[in-house]
């Protein structure tokens, strides 16, 4: 079966009509969904497939309880050794979610490093991803490692360099280009 990872920016809160479409879609070709329990884009999405009602969902967090669960469904709860709270903390349930699908569905602010490093994240694992670029109100397939350099390009200057702080932006962009050549570091 599918599985899909909906993920997305959380200062995103209203889910774009184009963005519900995607998810109806996946509810209606049964597949099985993963989200995150953090708030903005996560809640938003966990509240559509509610609304929906989607069945095959599972619920990631990194606590004993997850953050947000509005469907009540199963939940897997992914061991981080970071400290509670951290980015490191959170971002564990992230690789595990990567790891756990076969697609990737993102709705992206063109800012958010955690939304970022989920698509860079799923490159690694070599399975693909849309990400919604909500400012452009349009979707990015990202399937290669040039992929990747078109979705950068929507960023503004500000934002790649907060990412580059965040996260390393060139150093990932370099990492998932030479693991897709077979140079693995």
């Amino acid at each position: 079966m599918t599985t899909v990872f909906i993920a997305g920016s959380i200062k995103i809160k209203k889910l774009h009509p184009r963005f519900v479409k995607r998810i109806s879609n996946i509810i209606s070709d049964d597949f099985k969904i993963i989200v995150g329990d953090a708030n903005g884009a996560d809640t938003s999405v966990q509240k559509e497939l509610y609304q929906q009602h989607a069945q095959n969902v599972t619920v990631y967090c990194t606590s004993r309880k997850p953050r947000n669960n509005i469907g009540n469904w199963s939940i897997r709860q992914v061991q981080s050794s970071a400290e509670p709270g951290t980015r490191a903390f959170y971002t564990a349930k992230d690789v595990q979610m990567a790891k756990d699908t076969d697609y990737g569905l993102m709705l992206w602010d063109a800012a958010s490093t955690g939304t970022l490093s989920n698509v860079f994240e799923l490159l690694r694992e070599r399975k693909k991803c849309a990400v919604f670029v909500n400012k452009d109100q349009k979707f990015i397939n990202v399937k290669t490692p040039s992929d990747v350099l078109e979705l950068v390009e929507v960023m503004s200057d500000g934002a790649k360099i907060q990412a580059e702080k965040k996260i390393g932006l060139r150093s990932k962009i370099f990492q998932v280009t030479n693991e897709q050549l077979g140079l693995a570091l």
